[in-house]
């Protein structure tokens, strides 16, 4: 009877584990997965090039690699994107030391939002997020520029305290997330995508299975958050959970 119930219990994980991994497939391909790439390679980069002028996209940064972009959804959600051909994630050019560091540019650029509003934000309402592989509907890599969810920021202020350069494991948003602090001067000097695959296990060869975020912390550190993707909890790796681009923070 009990090896009964075991083999009933393996089948049901592996049938919710099948379910869901369909529902992600068809959710990252009910849209045109390369309409970013098309804004950032037709529209943006040779507008640019042609006229000096970069629209739709707020700016295209040839130096640095990268351009921005207002995001549709929210009223003050900014992308930023590398000019490069670049999926995402998975992609072994962000593990390349010549790679743009993207979320150190992307923290910069989070004054994109307070010109928007047209007035100052406190940097603790601000933060920043890129999806796994699968938690993702565009293959261009881009990492939001938005709002911090409010109750989020409550638990980042509660967890400040014990949280230090060591990874260690809590829940946020009902899901297991790695946290590590880092200064902005650590963020400028290393890619997070290449602190990630350094210093956890295992995830130099599993990059596409992570989510990223970025917050700051009340002292000034910055928190350094991943999320790894489990099919069996729900979670598809998308540490977009972690923000609230209608800014009710605000």
């Amino acid at each position: 009877m009990q090896g009964s119930r075991r083999t009933l219990k393996l089948l049901t994980a592996l049938l919710v584990l099948l379910i869901v991994g369909l529902i992600a497939a068809a959710i990252h391909f009910q849209k045109n997965s390369n309409a970013l790439w098309q804004i950032i390679s037709e529209k943006c980069v040779p507008g640019m090039a042609a006229s000096g002028k970069p629209a739709p996209c707020q700016q295209v940064n040839s130096a640095q690699g990268y351009v921005t972009l207002k995001d549709l959804n929210g009223p003050l959600q900014y992308l930023l994107m590398p000019i490069e051909k670049i999926s995402g994630m998975e992609s072994p050019i962000i593990l390349e030391p010549s790679t743009p560091n993207l979320f150190a540019d992307a923290w910069q650029q989070r004054t994109l939002l307070a010109q928007k509003h047209g007035a100052p934000i406190s940097d603790s309402a601000l933060s920043l997020a890129i999806n796994a592989q699968y938690g993702r509907t565009q293959n261009q890599l881009h990492i939001h520029i938005s709002c911090l969810r409010p109750d989020v920021r409550q638990q980042l202020d509660a967890l400040a305290p014990r949280l230090n350069a060591q990874w260690q494991s809590e829940t946020l948003r009902k899901h297991r997330y790695l946290i590590r602090t880092l200064s902005t001067a650590e963020l400028a000097q290393q890619s997070a995508f290449i602190r990630l695959a350094n210093e956890v296990p295992h995830a130099r060869t599993e990059m596409g299975k992570y989510g990223l975020a970025l917050a700051q912390l009340p002292d000034g550190r910055l928190a350094l958050l991943a999320l790894e993707r489990n099919w069996l909890k729900l979670n598809s790796g998308s540490a977009e959970e972690l923000q609230d681009h209608q800014c009710g923070i605000l």
